[in-house]
């Protein structure tokens, strides 16, 4: 191997294996939220794009017209056990999240197809489910589209969109508490016959 073969050859597995260590920039970043509610976590896996100067609501993201709530990939919602979302039941399980917004009032809608890209193959025919929640202005904008968990208590919380100087909440609650007491009851005697096996060992 000539000098100048050796060194094109050693600069190639350098480069490669800075790659390995990096990603390029993306112009919408990835972001999963997760929050535990009761004895299970809700998780949402969305693509959070810019205002970058551009008008949203209206344009951007037209007024009646399904939107992924997001970028690239459809945003992902999934439910460690069956939950109250908007007032309606929802069953454990992961689901795709779109809206058809208004300017005064958005449709939170919950699909079965949480796989596809974008909205472009979105089916009327999968909803699970369409809650109406009310939108707020905010007071400063929010560059970038933001989706968290806010005001947690033992059974309830709100997820929030928020986006530009949009924001809306979809009231989150355990459903059939009854029963979910019986599994912790069931769960702490668990734990407390382990405590005893532990001290006879």
């Amino acid at each position: 191997m000539t000098k100048k073969l050796f060194i094109t050859a050693f600069l190639s597995f350098g480069i490669l294996g800075f790659a390995q260590d990096y990603t390029l920039p993306a112009i919408s970043p990835r972001q999963k939220v997760e929050q535990q509610l009761s004895i299970s976590k809700i998780s949402v896996d969305y693509g959070r794009p810019g205002v970058k100067g551009r008008k949203i609501f209206g344009e951007l993201v037209p007024f009646g017209k399904v939107w992924r709530v997001g970028a690239n990939a459809s945003t992902k919602i999934s439910f460690g056990q069956d939950f109250m979302f908007g007032g309606k039941e929802i069953k454990a399980g992961e689901y795709g999240l779109f809206v058809i917004p208004q300017a005064n009032e958005w449709r939170v809608i919950l699909n079965k197809d949480a796989e596809g890209w974008g909205a472009y193959n979105y089916n009327e025919k999968l909803n699970v489910l369409e809650v109406p929640v009310p939108v707020k202005q905010l007071k400063e904008k929010q560059e970038w589209l933001t989706i968290y968990f806010d005001d947690l208590s033992e059974e309830n919380i709100n997820m929030v969109i928020a986006w530009d100087t949009s924001k809306v909440e979809v009231p989150i609650k355990v459903s059939h508490p009854e029963r979910i007491t019986k599994i912790i009851e069931n769960l702490k005697a668990i734990k407390d016959v382990e405590k005893e096996i532990n001290k006879k060992k």
